[in-house]
């Protein structure tokens, strides 16, 4: 089973687990101890991309801790059964340290409100995008990054970031195998096969 097989597995909507410290009141609260913070920061920056990858999300804001019900981090921000939140300094805090390791950028640059998770490093959505391009038969065809992030099959890219994708493929454009190409409606991308220098 390839790599895009496996997210595209993963992204069922099946609840994600949420690993026992979830349910501890401190873990959704900043503590005063560095220690215990920076182990809960780790189970957090961990749950949050595991989420993210289960969920398909690619965008974490800190206004999703202060979203009230419904909104897409509900489920792991929010833990009902102990009457707590992750309060949004505490997400803050969470994401810049993201940030530094570099698991995140902000997205947009210039801001630090909201990041892309790298719950796939540039390199690894190059080698997706380029098995993707291989499967569906997009090799030597030119497509637009809207048709690569809205495929009329659903795949790992599907609401992927413009950014995302511009990274990605300028991974696989150093390799030989895709070009950046002016089009009329933006920007295109040709993808070549792997021998293709």
């Amino acid at each position: 089973m390839g790599v895009a097989s496996h997210l595209d597995s993963a992204l069922t909507r099946h609840p994600i687990p949420h690993p026992p410290s979830s349910s501890l009141k401190p873990c959704h609260s900043q503590q005063p101890n560095a220690a215990t913070q920076a182990a809960f920061t780790e189970q957090w920056m961990h749950l949050l991309l595991a989420y993210a990858r289960h969920r398909g999300i690619f965008i974490l804001r800190i206004e999703d801790a202060e979203v009230t019900g419904g909104g897409e981090w509900d489920e792991v921000l929010r833990n009902p059964r102990i009457n707590r939140k992750l309060k949004s300094t505490q997400l803050a805090d969470i994401i810049g340290t993201m940030v530094r390791m570099n698991l995140a950028v902000y997205e947009p640059p210039k801001q630090m409100r909201a990041v892309l998770l790298y719950w796939r490093l540039p390199e690894e959505w190059a080698e997706v995008l380029h098995e993707w391009a291989t499967k569906t038969g997009q090799l030597n065809t030119i497509l637009t990054f809207y048709e690569i992030s809205n495929p009329p099959v659903p795949s790992a890219f599907s609401g992927a970031p413009e950014s995302l994708l511009r990274s990605a493929i300028a991974i696989l454009a150093k390799g030989g195998r895709a070009q950046l190409i002016s089009i009329s409606d933006g920007d295109g991308v040709r993808f070549f096969s792997r021998t293709t220098k």
